[in-house]
């Protein structure tokens, strides 16, 4: 079967300023997982530097046109279950595991333990202060001051790491990590 091509239309999402910002990190065509990957627009940014990629969703509806793409799984699982191994994969599986605009508490240290020596984590999601511009506004959906911070401690190396408000291109408070295991 002939590999199909990735959509690169100027209308497909642009992945993360964050994440292309540090996608130097990982190595070349190490594998990568897209967790809670909705649309897969950071993974699909992956797979066209050679990246295969694994995309992570609840439903993989918004990522079914890449099937029969060459170097992409897709994978559907509920990562919220509180079934005993509902996490699919084994520790150090993958060279950078990225995930945007999702936090499950319970999910990170597997995230974490996912990396791969030398593989790198790229995290960004809403943090307190974003109830004030909109959803989500559930402090458990909210990142606490420093909080990625915490959860890497120890266990990777921070590259960078920051805070902000965002006004634009719709006004947000987020906090984002770049992180590896060395």
């Amino acid at each position: 079967m002939a590999a199909k091509m990735i959509d690169t239309t100027p209308n497909a999402a642009e992945p993360s300023p964050w994440i292309v910002r540090h996608a130097g990190l990982a190595r070349a065509k190490g594998r990568v997982l897209d967790v809670a990957c909705g649309g897969g627009r950071n993974g699909r940014f992956f797979l066209q530097r050679s990246h295969p990629t694994v995309f992570l969703d609840i439903d993989g509806a918004k990522v079914r046109d890449l099937k029969g793409t060459n170097g992409v799984e897709i994978m559907e699982t509920d990562l919220e279950t509180k079934t005993p191994n509902a996490w699919p994969f084994d520790s150090a599986s993958f060279a950078v595991v990225v995930a945007t605009n999702y936090l499950w508490r319970p999910l990170m240290p597997a995230l974490i333990d996912s990396i791969a020596p030398g593989g790198v984590f790229l995290y960004e999601t809403f943090a307190v202060g974003n109830e004030a511009f909109g959803r989500p506004k559930n402090p458990e959906f909210l990142l606490k001051a420093g909080e990625l911070l915490e959860m890497v401690r120890g266990k990777l190396r921070v590259v960078a790491f920051g805070q902000e408000t965002r006004r634009v291109p719709n006004p947000s408070v987020v906090q984002h990590i770049a992180a590896v295991r060395d």
